[in-house]
C-alpha cells in the first residue's frame, strides 16, 4: 500500500485555526496518508513541569498545571466543535484521559513515570484531531503508537518490529485514500516500558514509520519554509534552500539546525525515501526537498550547536606511541559519551563533547594520561555542502581567523562539512560574519 507520511509539529496544531489548516493540507492531497502529530505547542513543556513538581512533592502545582492543560484543550474543543454528539463524546473521552493523567500524577514519583506523563499531550491532540476530521466527514483511523513503535535502540532502531506490528494494525483498514492518525514522540523501549524519542522526536517517529511502510515520501510540516542557509534567529536576510542531500541535511541537523531532529534522516537514507520540509502556514511555499539526488555542490548552509565542552589532553607519552588514542576513546565509550570534533598533534589531542553528564568521571580517568584542560560554553559552527572542501569559495571561511579566536577546526574528516569551535558568546558574531563572507559576496546557484 503506497502511503505518504505527514508529520505536524506543535506550532502547526497549536490553535483551533491551525488545526483547521492542517485538515485542509491533508484533504488537498490524494492517496493514503499517515498523519503523525505532536502535542499542542507548550503542552509538553507543561507536562515536563508536572513531572518536576511531582518529583519535588508539590501536589498543589501539579494540580494547577493539570487544570491549565484541561482548560487549554477545552478551549480548542469549544472552537472546533459546535454543540453536537461529536462534541459530547469528545469531552467524555478527554475527561477519561485526564482522569488517567491525574491518577498517574498522584503517585509517588519514580523516573519511569516521567515519560508516561509527558506523552499524554500527543494522546490528547490526536484524539481531538481524529474526532474533528470525523465531524468534517474525513474518514480516518486513530492508531495507538504504543502498539507498534517498539524501539529497543534509539540511535539505531530496528525497523522490522515496527514494520511487523504496524502492518498488523493497518490490515484492519484497507480503504483506498484513507487517513491514519498516530502520535509522534511516543515509543515502547527495550524494557517494554512507555518511553519517548526525546525532544523533537516526532520527526524521528515520522521517518521510522515511513521506513516501516515503505512510504513514497515524508512531509514534515512546521512553522518555517524549510532549511535556511543560516540561522534566521540570529542572521538577517537568510535564504531558503530548495534541495539538500541526505548527507547535507543530516550534518546540519546534527550540528544544531533546529528545524529537524538530528536522527531524522537515518531511517530513510538507505531506502531513498524523499523528505519535504514544509511551512504549515504557507503551504504554497516550496520548502526544502531532502533526497539522495545531488543537484549542486559547494557551500550550502551554516548551523551552530551550543553546549559544547572542549577537552585537551597533553602528554609526551603520545610521541611516537601507538594505542594512545585507543585508550582515550575507550574512556568516552565506557561513559557512553560521543565525541563531536577531534584534532591531534604530536603530544596533544583536543576533542569536544555535547553531553557533560559524566564529565567528572571522564576527567578522573583522563588525568592518568596527561595534563588536562577543559573549556566550557563553546559552540560548533558547521559549514555544510556537498563537496564543500573542494569549493573554490571555501577559502573565505578561514578569513574568520582574522576576526575571532577559533579554538578548533575540523577539516577533511568529511567532504561535506567544515567545523569551527568558538566561544558561545561569539557565536552570533561568527554566524553573521560567515554569512557575509560566504553568501553575500557570491551568488549561490539555484535559490540556493
Amino acid at each position: 500500500m503506497k502511503m505518504k507520511v505527514l508529520k505536524f509539529g506543535g506550532t502547526s496544531v497549536g490553535t483551533a485555526k491551525s488545526i483547521r489548516n492542517v485538515k485542509d493540507i491533508i484533504s488537498n492531497q490524494s492517496g493514503t496518508k499517515m498523519v503523525i502529530l505532536s502535542a499542542m505547542s507548550g503542552v509538553t513543556n507543561s507536562l515536563v513541569e508536572v513531572t518536576d513538581f511531582l518529583r519535588q512533592g508539590d501536589s498543589i502545582l501539579v494540580s494547577k498545571n493539570l487544570e491549565d492543560l484541561w482548560l487549554k484543550h477545552m478551549a480548542v474543543v469549544d472552537e472546533l466543535f459546535p454543540e453536537s454528539q461529536f462534541k459530547r463524546e469528545t469531552i467524555i473521552k478527554l475527561k477519561q484521559l485526564f482522569s488517567d493523567l491525574n491518577e498517574i500524577s498522584g503517585r509517588t514519583y519514580t523516573p519511569g513515570l516521567a515519560p508516561v506523563i509527558v506523552t499524554f499531550g500527543e494522546l490528547f491532540l490526536t484524539y481531538i484531531f481524529s474526532r474533528f476530521l470525523q465531524q468534517e466527514e474525513v474518514t480516518n483511523t486513530l492508531l495507538d503508537a504504543k502498539e507498534f513503535m517498539h524501539i529497543s535502540n534509539l540511535e539505531n532502531p530496528d525497523i522490522e518490529p515496527v514494520k511487523f506490528l504496524l502492518t498488523q494494525s493497518l490490515r484492519k483498514e484497507k480503504t483506498t485514500g484513507h487517513v491514519y492518525i498516530t502520535q509522534g514522540f511516543v515509543c515502547i523501549d527495550r524494557f517494554k516500558n512507555i518511553n519517548t524519542l526525546k525532544r523533537g522526536g516526532s520527526d524521528y517517529s515520522a521517518t521510522i514509520i515511513a521506513a516501516a511502510v515503505g512510504a513514497e515520501e515524508v512531509q514534515i510540516w512546521t512553522d518555517i519554509d524549510g532549511f535556511h542557509n543560516n540561522d534566521p534567529r540570529y542572521v538577517e536576510s537568510t535564504m531558503p534552500i530548495s534541495h539538500l542531500t541526505f548527507d547535507e541535511a543530516a550534518e546540519l541537523a546534527y550540528f544544531g539546525a533546529k528545524i529537524l531532529h538530528p536522527q531524522t534522516i537515518s531511517p530513510i537514507r538507505d531506502k531513498k525515501i524523499p523528505l519535504y520540509l514544509k511551512d504549515t502556514f504557507h503551504p504554497e511555499a516550496h520548502g526544502t526537498l531532502i533526497s539522495a539526488e545531488v543537484r549542486s555542490k559547494g557551500l550550502k548552509a551554516i548551523s551552530a550547536k551550543d553546549g559544547i565542552t572542549a577537552i585537551k589532553i597533553k602528554s609526551n607519552r603520545m610521541l611516537m606511541a601507538h594505542g594512545f588514542l585507543k585508550k582515550i576513546f575507550e574512556v568516552f565509550d565506557k561513559h557512553e559519551t560521543p565525541i563531536d570534533m577531534i584534532t591531534t598533534s604530536e603530544i596533544a589531542i583536543s576533542l569536544t563533547i555535547d553531553d557533560s553528564r559524566n564529565l567528572k568521571f571522564i576527567l578522573e580517568e583522563l588525568e592518568n594520561f596527561g595534563e588536562i584542560t577543559v573549556d566550557n560554553d563553546h559552540s560548533i559552527i558547521c559549514v555544510v555542502g556537498e563537496g564543500v572542501i573542494d569549493d573554490k569559495n571555501t577559502y573565505r571561511l578561514f578569513d574568520i581567523l582574522n576576526d575571532v579566536p577559533v579554538r578548533m577546526i575540523s577539516y577533511g574528516g568529511s567532504s561535506n562539512n567544515i567545523s569551527l569551535l568558538v566561544e558561545t558568546r561569539r557565536k552570533v558574531e561568527v554566524l553573521q560574519r560567515l554569512n557575509k563572507k560566504l553568501f553575500q559576496k557570491t551568488l549561490i546557484p539555484e535559490y540556493i
